[in-house]
């Protein structure tokens, strides 16, 4: 099991600084609303505070507007709701100035790039099917099955409502090990701006029962990307905002470092787009 609650605990309280801005095109009142300013949890979803946004921005757009159909944008850049906040923030937005600015839109839905969201309800829904994704992978569902309609409830109202002991005191359960035996497969997704996420079959150990790293499941899963150890120079892998030794065991990561979802996201950032 995760033993190491100091990491879960610094992880779960990692903060983003985020400006919202009603898109201008939208405004009808007289004068453009005041910017509203927000520090987000990375370990949650968009759709978490879309209340709190469009409560603040009510007033300046017409008033049959549907509230329902708000999306995100920065830069330009569509926003997935079904993507952790931090792994947004860590896409698109770590190499800017503080606090991130995102553009809050009502109309004009990006059909092609967002899926529709309307209720946190969907946001619950794929989540816990995140969830029994990542613990089919990881215990052949063993551990999902075997809980309760309310415990699955509880993980994700510990979430929606930022409760850490809340969410652990179930959570720790799909984390741990089957006796000895480590998880069958490590759960995670790689993302690259303007990519679709990537993930595959990945063991935490190999045939003669090595841990396996981080930096074997780069050169394993993007072996065009990661040849080499020169390769791994000009690209930062992040996760959680912050850049693990390359020699850390999958299993520990998998552990310490998933999040809420039980997934590895891990975010590839070529280091002279940066620059």
């Amino acid at each position: 099991m995760a033993d190491d609650r100091e990491v879960l605990r610094i992880l779960w309280d990692g903060r983003i600084p985020v400006c919202f801005t009603l898109n201008a095109d939208e405004v009808v009142a007289l004068e453009e609303p005041e910017p509203f300013y927000l520090l987000l949890p990375r370990v949650s979803y968009l759709p978490v505070v879309t209340d709190k946004v469009t409560k603040h921005f009510q007033r300046a757009i017409k008033p049959d507007m549907n509230t329902s159909s708000i999306w995100f944008d920065f830069n330009g850049q569509p926003l997935k709701w079904h993507y952790p906040i931090g792994v947004l923030f860590d896409l698109y937005g770590s190499n800017k100035s503080l606090p991130w600015n995102i553009t809050v839109h009502f109309e004009d839905f990006p059909e092609d790039e967002v899926i529709r969201c309307e209720s946190k309800e969907v946001v619950e829904s794929y989540f816990m099917s995140a969830v029994k994704e990542a613990d089919s992978l990881k215990h052949k569902s063993q551990i999902i099955n075997s809980m309760q309609k309310k415990d699955h409830k509880q993980l994700w109202l510990g979430l929606n409502n930022d409760k850490f002991e809340q969410f652990w005191s179930v959570n720790k359960r799909l984390m741990e090990r089957s006796g000895d035996e480590l998880f069958k497969h490590i759960p995670f997704r790689i993302h690259q701006c303007d990519k679709l996420f990537m993930q595959k079959l990945a063991k935490p150990v190999n045939e003669a029962g090595e841990s396996l790293t981080l930096k074997h499941l780069m050169m394993e899963t993007l072996p065009t990307i990661f040849s080499n150890d020169e390769d791994f120079q000009s690209t930062r892998i992040v996760i959680h905002g912050i850049e693990p030794p390359l020699e850390t065991p999958l299993q520990w990561l998998s552990e310490h470092f998933s999040y809420p979802d039980n997934f590895l996201h891990l975010v590839l950032i070529n280091k002279e787009a940066e620059m």
